[in-house]
């Protein structure tokens, strides 16, 4: 599916460092340069897009993008819509819209913000309903593998072989699962953390035709089955290089991806696994099931200029949680003003030592909040500096850095 406008980066004269990340399991990892790397990150549920939450996920692995691609890999980058979900069809019913027409809405309205805020799209921009034989095919591996069972026409997943691999206390783990679209308490499971793969059909809910029955796929086989169409490298350890998302999807979205595919293909989902913290606003994180939303597209049609909510989304480390307030966005304000009146001097302060902090902030794991304070320490300085410390010409020249780095056109 075509998704939104590629954007444009500058070439950088500078040589970039090997990027360093906080993977989820591993602590410190270096993604050492190599021609091609792919990604996966789990897209969004259309039926209420995007709130800021959503776009700071996506900010996130924009930069990852940008970087790699920018120190010259090839990055295959994969993001799924899940337009058919229990969320979806429950907001459609109570709209009494067609759960379609809301989708593909919602889906354009995303694909808008993301322009907006110049996040570069994905390679691969796969709707579900769009990807159901791949799934189907994936599900029959599972199957011929032994690791489903029936129940009333629905076909569960046997997750009992990988729950050593939990994290999290089994207990704490059925509590998660049952907010997150999990059935623990079904009668007749051979463990309450089962997930299932194919909901065979009922209440006249859309469907497709399978081997398991009419019916449609589950959460978690989805991202799978369009993961390994797209992105499957043939590495006898892992099928693509990094998984993301937001944290909420560790478990047991992740974590039942993850099983999946181990027993499909005897492999590793991801060599990397890369989360991001969620976005609150006056103490409760921001989610559509609280209803605590702030919308891009909302804050766009009040005049917010898109790099502005950037640039305060890039204000907070991408792994700590932050709060969204009018005074963040006051603050942002302001600040890029500042940066765009030091840009606009003809005689700025020199820039060399300024892009080769960007660089290294960004390389040490995405420390966006530390770029923009050397950033806005530097144009403070050119808007007070005389003619003899300033050198012509550098704004330009970081100008071009801080979009093609940070995705920031000012």
């Amino acid at each position: 599916m075509i998704s939104w406008p590629r954007v444009a980066m500058p070439e950088l004269s500078t040589k970039l460092m090997p990027l360093k990340l906080i993977d989820s399991k591993n602590g410190l990892v270096e993604i050492a340069p190599h021609r091609f790397f792919t990604m996966y990150v789990c897209g969004i549920t259309p039926y209420d897009a995007t709130h800021l939450g959503h776009a700071a996920t996506y900010l996130t692995y924009d930069l990852i993008n940008r970087y790699l691609t920018l120190a010259h890999s090839n990055v295959k980058y994969t993001q799924n819509i899940t337009d058919i979900d229990d969320p979806l069809l429950e907001r459609a019913n109570r709209d009494g819209a067609d759960w379609q027409v809301l989708a593909q809405s919602q889906v354009q309205l995303y694909a808008k913000d993301m322009s907006h805020l110049r996040i570069q799209p994905p390679n691969d921009f796969i709707k579900v309903t769009e990807s159901i034989e791949l799934i189907i095919d994936f599900i029959g591996k599972l199957k011929v593998n032994g690791f489903t069972y029936e129940i009333n026409g629905d076909l569960y997943f046997d997750v009992g072989t990988f729950l050593p691999n939990l994290e999290i206390s089994e207990k704490y783990a059925i509590d998660i699962f049952a907010e997150r679209g999990g059935d623990p308490k079904r009668v007749g499971k051979k463990h309450p953390l089962d997930p299932v793969l194919w909901l065979a059909n009922k209440n006249s809910e859309p469907g497709w035709q399978s081997p398991f029955g009419y019916g449609r796929p589950g959460w978690h086989v989805e991202c799978t089955g369009i993961a390994l169409q797209y992105l499957d490298m043939d590495h006898p350890e892992f099928v693509m290089d990094l998984q993301g998302g937001g944290e909420d999807l560790i478990f047991p979205h992740h974590f039942m991806s993850s099983a999946l595919v181990k027993a499909a293909t005897g492999r590793n989902f991801a060599r990397f696994y890369v989360h991001t913290a969620m976005v609150g606003l006056a103490g409760e994180k921001m989610s559509k099931s609280k209803g605590n939303l702030v919308f891009v597209s909302k804050l766009i049609e009040q005049n917010v200029d898109p790099m502005v909510i950037r640039w305060a989304l890039l204000s907070e480390h991408y792994q700590n949680y932050r709060e969204w307030s009018d005074s963040v966005l006051k603050k942002s304000i302001e600040e890029v003003a500042i940066v765009r009146q030091a840009l606009s001097k003809t005689e700025v302060q020199p820039v060399a030592q300024l892009i080769s902090g960007i660089n290294d902030c960004l390389a040490n794991n995405l420390d966006s909040p530390e770029a923009l304070s050397l950033i806005l320490t530097w144009a403070k300085h050119s808007l007070v500096s005389d003619e003899k410390e300033s050198s012509v010409n550098d704004a330009g020249e970081l100008a071009r850095t801080l979009d093609a780095l940070l995705g920031l056109a000012l």
